[in-house]
């Protein structure tokens, strides 16, 4: 298709040569020259269109650039009488604004507008007539030419130009239509230049600015990034007002996650609150990779030896073989928490048994007995326990929900939950009969009115709910579970294969409790899968420990391992991982924490014992080193001495990241005076006298 030429003649000043022309669609694309050139080709289109030039016409035949001088006689009048209906999409033009371009008031606006239509329509009516006349002229004169030359487009100008003023008539050469063209180049660019200027001035704000309802832009702002509202902010002050609104920025940092806690009127400003945050986290990363920050080991030298560790948000709760059960909150200076104390019957005049389990949530703590008692506290109230029961063997497993009271023991073949009802009062809400002895026990996090438990006994994994007797998810005889974690919807245990008999290597399974499929199967080890973690691994991740001492790292979408690393000596017994890092602990006591996206080992923490819990969050991490044996040889249950020695009793490490101080500068835990302590005995310094600095 053929196209209107449109002459461009510019001066020394980054003009061009006068006899370069550039059709409308070529002078449209050229945006790659800068915005501004963009901005000029889109609103000249717009102007020729509503004139009736068009440039996707075919021209008729030669002519002369003389239309541009025709163009300015008709537009001497104001543009809006040239242009009574506005240009579609741009604006509509205003006499307000009419510089050096006349302005029109009074009785003679609406005479100049009739005037200028009439002139327009006459003008469009002309143009059709002789661009049909000039097509059929032009394919007569092609077919007579022998050669098949095309002759020179350029006279659609001419042809205006004859029609517009009949006292000058058009040149009959395309000589004659260069020196015209050379002799109204000037004019024509002095006419371009207004047009863009009257462009701008039609409204106070540019007129590439959005003329939406200010709910309806802010709408869809909200589906820009930090960075494209920050582009959108330069383009103008109506972009910028909508870019920084409070809305925009305050739901930037609820999806990141920082502030969930906090109303959208509890900050004056959102875009700095989210800027501070990124900024904190930035130096909690470089705090977690340099080791910097708190030390600090939560002992208890009346408990005896630890048995187990459990924390949530920071509270740390632990039991001893003494039958004691303490708590830290490390969120404060001095670690102060509401004291736990069991309930003793008439006839406990003797030593109290082990503690076997500690689980604690955000508002409930629990702690199980060797000989088979469960004892639930208040976090809000302390002390007395609210809720006691009684099994009739060993307990050997404890689960309580992340949120809510719910509570769940495995003794001998039987499982129980325990939760309080709408009035408090605490009940059994399920009995389970099982017919193997329970190894591993969770509840199901979310999940409300009924409360869903996972038990995996050797080799078979039950989903216990309601009054059901119990669904068996997996079976397998001769390949029992090692390890057992669920989140809300699916769960992931450890099976030990036959080994080199079948030639089967140890696999993680993967289950749906919904529809309790297998959804895939993990991993390919000849060493036991020792530790699993799914609830609390980022979405679509899978982090897993095992006795071949490597910690693995899958992908559930490719069922594949991202990363393999190897540390503990004799095995891994504990690992926990977020979207950057991984934490593990092994059997040999060694802490270590990873850099999961380069596989290296940023740093490593040693201990006597086995680590038999890990748990961290942005700022903090616990760990627990908790040793095997719990009646050491030389210790005696019967002793005078209320405590055992420092290297059998296990030890609690809780770092703080979050200040700016190194390890080895931390407040040893010496000078966390409790002001009660007044002797010592062997390795159990004591300070006469309380003080803060050494």
């Amino acid at each position: 298709m053929e196209t209107a030429e449109l002459s461009v003649h510019e001066g020394p000043q980054g003009c061009a040569d006068p006899h370069t022309t550039m059709t409308a669609q070529q002078w449209t694309h050229s945006s790659q020259r800068g915005g501004w050139e963009e901005v000029k080709a889109a609103q000249t289109h717009t102007a020729l269109h509503h004139c009736g030039l068009h440039p996707l016409s075919p021209p008729p035949c030669g002519g002369c650039p003389r239309l541009a001088l025709s163009l300015r006689h008709k537009m001497a009048a104001p543009l809006s009488a040239v242009f009574p209906r506005g240009l579609s999409g741009v604006g509509t033009f205003d006499a307000r604004n009419s510089r050096a371009r006349g302005a029109v008031s009074g009785p003679a606006r609406p005479a100049a507008m009739a005037e200028g239509s009439a002139e327009l329509e006459l003008f469009r009516r002309r143009w059709r007539e002789e661009l049909a006349a000039g097509g059929k002229r032009r394919r007569r004169e092609e077919a007579e030419e022998p050669d098949g030359s095309v002759r020179d487009g350029s006279g659609c100008i001419e042809l205006a130009c004859g029609l517009l003023d009949r006292e000058s008539p058009a040149p009959s050469s395309p000589a004659a239509a260069r020196h015209c063209e050379e002799t109204a180049g000037d004019e024509a660019d002095d006419l371009l230049g207004q047009l863009i200027r009257d462009l701008n001035e039609i409204n106070e704000i540019p007129f590439f600015d959005v003329h939406l309802p200010y709910e309806l832009a802010l709408k869809i702002f909200q589906y820009l990034g930090k960075a494209e509202l920050g582009k959108c902010a330069q383009v103008s002050r109506t972009w910028k007002v909508l870019a920084e609104d409070e809305v925009l920025w305050y739901r930037l940092c609820q999806q990141e996650g920082y502030l969930l806690d906090v109303s959208i009127s509890d900050r004056p400003c959102w875009k700095l609150a989210l800027k501070d945050c990124r900024a904190k986290e930035r130096a909690l990363r470089t705090n977690w990779k340099n080791r910097s920050g708190a030390v600090s080991q939560l002992q208890y030298e009346l408990g005896k030896i630890l048995c187990d560790v459990h924390s949530c948000d920071g509270v740390v709760i632990a039991g001893y073989t003494s039958g004691e059960v303490r708590l830290w909150d490390t969120r404060t200076w001095d670690y102060t928490a509401p004291i736990l104390e069991p309930v003793h019957g008439p006839g406990d005049a003797g030593p109290q048994p082990h503690v076997s389990f500690v689980r604690i949530n955000s508002s409930l703590a629990v702690a199980a007995y060797e000989d088979g008692t469960v004892s639930v506290w208040s976090l809000m109230i302390g002390r007395e326990p609210i809720h006691r029961y009684q099994h009739n063997q060993r307990i050997q497993a404890l689960a309580l929900g992340s949120k809510g009271a719910t509570v769940a023991t495995a003794s001998g073949f039987e499982v129980k939950v325990e939760s309080p009802d709408d009035r408090g009062f605490w009940q059994t809400t399920g009995t389970f009969e099982i017919q193997k002895l329970v190894n591993f026990l969770h509840l199901v996090p979310d999940v409300w009115d009924n409360p869903v438990a996972v038990a995996a006994a050797e080799d078979v994994v039950y989903v216990l709910k309601g009054e059901d007797p119990g669904t068996v998810l997996h079976s397998v005889y001769g390949q029992p579970v090692t390890c057992l974690d669920v989140s809300a919807h699916e769960a992931a245990f450890g099976v030990k294969s036959f080994g080199w008999i079948l030639n089967e290597p140890n696999q993680v399974l993967l289950y749906n409790l919904e529809t309790s499929q297998c959804l895939k199967k993990l991993g390919n080890s000849m060493g036991d899968f020792t530790c699993v973690n799914l609830q609390h691994s980022p979405p679509n991740m899978l982090v897993t420990g095992n006795k071949d001492r490597r910690v693995r790292v899958y992908d559930l979408r490719r069922s594949t391992a991202l990363c393999s690393l190897y540390a503990h000596r004799l095995g891994v017994s504990a690992v926990q991982m977020d979207d950057w890092k991984i934490v593990s602990g092994g059997e040999d006591g060694l802490v270590c924490v990873w850099d999961q996206r380069m596989g290296t080992k940023l740093w490593e923490m040693h201990a006597r014992h086995p680590v038999r819990y890990v748990w961290f969050n942005s700022h903090s991490l616990i760990t627990a080193n908790i040793p095997d044996e719990k009646t050491p040889r030389g210790a005696s249950i019967m002793d005078d001495d209320l405590t055992a020695h420092r290297r059998h009793r296990g030890i609690i490490y809780a770092y703080e990241f979050s200040v700016d101080q190194l390890a080895v500068e931390s407040v040893l835990p010496i000078c966390r005076s409790s002001y009660d302590e007044v002797m010592g005995y062997n390795y159990n310094i004591g300070l006469a006298v309380p003080y803060d600095h050494i």
